[in-house]
Formats: structure tokens, C-alpha cells, sequence
């Protein structure tokens, strides 16, 4: 069953924690997030899960947008790479996904529309995302015109930079020149501490965060597994921060 945000909630942009593992979506869920990026091994960027990862779909009170990615590296796939995401998409909307996040590009960097029309053909009835290869194209404004007419909807992106603070003008010129026609999810690096300048900038109706631990956190024990662990403290404190901001606005 998915979980319902409250009357106060309701009145902020929605927030997406990205995690690697079921328990970590749980613990996200518990802690506020509104929706899921479903993913294995983060700490390589997100790949798709695997088989018995999206399984456990069923079991998470929120809406998962499941990470389409079948190998670490640059997005420029070949034939047998992209039949594959097509097969992995299958699989996402079997286990009662709400959506999956997706992109390519040629060698050059440009969106490979030719793939990506071919993969949304796959994606009948799910919600899709383009991901940050979106941030690696020549001409972001020329992608955002060629995302729409894919028919994606939404981009993940942190405006062509390191992270969503630092691109805050350029993704507010892409919501601008969306006007409406495709979401636009400002995500890398969001936190409590800068989400209500990347809102207040941006505009944005949507926020995408990790929220993971450091090694701060634990003794320098969060990552020597190769695990990105979710922090459900900073994903509380991300909502609060957000509930915050938009109360203001009502003021």
C-alpha cells in the first residue's frame, strides 16, 4: 500500500531518496521520503537491481522508480546492451513499479534519441526519468527539447554541474523553458543544509537526494563493504527543512 503524505506535506515538493537495498528504502520511507530511485551499487553511480532486489518492490509503502542501467561506465550502449535494458524494464513493471529511470547518449555525448524512442517503446504505462546523462550533453536546452518530444517525464539533473547548488540557475532556466511540459528534479548533493536555496532558486517541485552516510558517521565503517547506506537522520531532516520552506511560502 502507498504511503499518503499529510495535509503538511502535501504543501512541499515531493522529495526522492535513491538507495541501493530494500532495507534502506524501508528505513527511507519510514523516515518521509515521498518516493524511491531503486538502485544496486551507488557507489558506481546506480545499476539496475537485480532479480531478487526488484522482488522486494511489493514490499516498499511508496512509489519506486527503478534505475535502468545494465553496466558501470559511459551511456553510449550498443545493441545487445540496450535489448537488455528493454528486458530489464519488463522486469521492472512486472514487480509493480511505478516507473524506471533511464538514458543514453552516443559517443559524442548527445542524447542517442534513436535508443532512447526505442527503450520508451518499452515503457508503456510506467513513469520515466531521464537520468544525469543529461548533464553531459553539449546543449542541456536542446536535450530538454528532445526529452520532451521522447516523451519522458521527467530529468534528472544537477544543472551540468558537481552538484544541484552549484547548477541552481541553470536548472531554473530549464524549469523556465520546460513551462510545464516536462518535470525537472534538481539531485546531487542535496541536503537540510541546502535545499531551501536550490528551492528558493530553482523553483523546482521536486527534489532527488542520497542522503547517505559518511564516514563521520560510523568510525570510517560506512563504505569499507562498498555499501552506500542510507542516514533515515538526514532524510528527517531533509523533510523538516522542506515542510519548513513551504509553510513559509504560504505565509
Amino acid at each position: 500500500m502507498l504511503s499518503v503524505r499529510d495535509d503538511t506535506s502535501m504543501h512541499r515538493p515531493l522529495l526522492e531518496v535513491c538507495v541501493e537495498s530494500f532495507a534502506d528504502a524501508t528505513r527511507a520511507v519510514e523516515a518521509g521520503a515521498d518516493r524511491i530511485e531503486y538502485c544496486s551499487a551507488l557507489a558506481l553511480g546506480g545499476l539496475t537491481p537485480t532479480p531478487g532486489a526488484l522482488a522486494q518492490i511489493k514490499g516498499i509503502s511508496a512509489p519506486c522508480m527503478v534505475m535502468i542501467r545494465p553496466r558501470p561506465g559511459g551511456f553510449d550502449y550498443d545493441a545487445g546492451e540496450l535489448a537488455i535494458m528493454k528486458h530489464e524494464i519488463a522486469l521492472a513493471r512486472a514487480v509493480g513499479a511505478v516507473g524506471v529511470v533511464f538514458g543514453a547518449c552516443d559517443r559524442d555525448k548527445h542524447l542517442n534519441v534513436a535508443a532512447l524512442r526505442d527503450l520508451m517503446s518499452a515503457c508503456d504505462g510506467l513513469q520515466t526519468t531521464l537520468h544525469r546523462v543529461f548533464d553531459e550533453v553539449p546543449d542541456p536546452f536542446d536535450a530538454l527539447e528532445q526529452a520532451i518530444e521522447i516523451g519522458f517525464d521527467r530529468i534528472l539533473t544537477s544543472g551540468g554541474q558537481a552538484d544541484a547548488k552549484s547548477g541552481a540557475d541553470q536548472i531554473a532556466a530549464l524549469i523556465k523553458q520546460a513551462a510545464g511540459r516536462i518535470g525537472i528534479l534538481p539531485g546531487a548533493g542535496v541536503t537540510a543544509f541546502n535545499a531551501t536555496e536550490i528551492l528558493a532558486t530553482t523553483g523546482a517541485a521536486e527534489l532527488h537526494a542520497s542522503c547517505k552516510m559518511t564516514d563521520a558517521d560510523t568510525g570510517g565503517n560506512c563504505v569499507a563493504d562498498g555499501r552506500t547506506r542510507v542516514d533515515v537522520s538526514r532524510v528527517a531532516d531533509l523533510i523538516a527543512v522542506m515542510n519548513r520552506t513551504a509553510n513559509q511560502c504560504l505565509r
